[in-house]
Formats: structure tokens, sequence, C-alpha cells
């Protein structure tokens, strides 16, 4: 059962970094290209659309499988373990971080933009690059622990 629990936290883990990762290089690179009120707008509706129930599902299953994993029993504890901790630091980079920088932008539609995005981008890209690199190690040391 723990090896069956351990394939699927394997595979949402690795959903979830590659959610993160392409973010990363494809989307806000993308973004980046975009005027103030156009990158803004844009973020907002991400914001407001990425939460939703896939998404979540995702969230949860890369802290409560690998934690299923260890409540089963493994004897790759200490891999599974650190890929939970891995991915309970991206989480809480995503509460404590990117989280408010998403509400405090879209507390400030209708307003100046241009402020908005110099108050958002490169602290929210900053942080995202963090949770990115955790939830990819996380994916890496999971894959190590299945094989």
């Amino acid at each position: 059962m723990s090896y069956v629990l351990l394939l699927a936290a394997v595979l949402v883990t690795g959903l979830y970094a590659g959610f993160m990762l392409t973010f990363m290089i494809a989307v806000m690179p993308g973004l980046a290209a975009l005027s103030d009120d156009q990158f803004a707008s844009a973020m907002r509706r991400f914001n407001e659309k990425v939460p939703g129930p896939p998404f979540l599902v995702l969230f949860a299953g890369v802290v409560l499988l690998p934690a299923a994993v260890l409540v089963a029993g493994t004897s790759d504890w200490p891999v599974v373990l650190g890929a939970l901790l891995c991915s309970v630091v991206g989480h809480l980079i995503t509460i404590a971080g990117n989280i408010p920088l998403n509400n405090a932008l879209a507390g400030s539609e209708g307003g100046d933009d241009s402020a908005a995005r110099t108050a958002f981008e490169s602290r929210w890209n900053g942080l995202h690059r963090a949770r990115t690199a955790f939830s990819l190690l996380a994916f890496t040391l999971l894959i190590v622990a299945a094989l």
C-alpha cells in the first residue's frame, strides 16, 4: 500500500512542480512584456482562477500523499520526509508571501496599475522561484524514494 501511495505522491508532486515551473519559465516571462495595466489585469485573472478545485487537489496532495506514505511505513522514510518538508516549505512561502501579494494586487484594482505592478512583480517572482525550487526538489526526492 505504501508503494501505491508513493507513486501517487510522485505523480501529484510532479504535476504540481510542472505547473510551478511552467509558470516560472513561460507565463511570467510572457506577462513581463505586457503594459502595466495588461500585466495587472492578467495576474488578477490568474489569481482568481488558479485556486480552483484541480489546483487545490494538487496543492493538498503534495503534502497529504507523502505524509500518508510516512504513516503507511517505508524504508525510505528519510527521503520521503525530506520531500514532505520541501512541500511544506513551499506552501509556507505561498501562504505567507505569494497569497498576500495576490490579495494586495486584487485590492488595487481600479487604482494605479504601475505602482501595483512595482509592488508586486519582483517580490512575487522571487517567492515563486523559491517555491518552484522546493517543489522540484520534493519531486526529485520522491522519485529517488520510488526507485
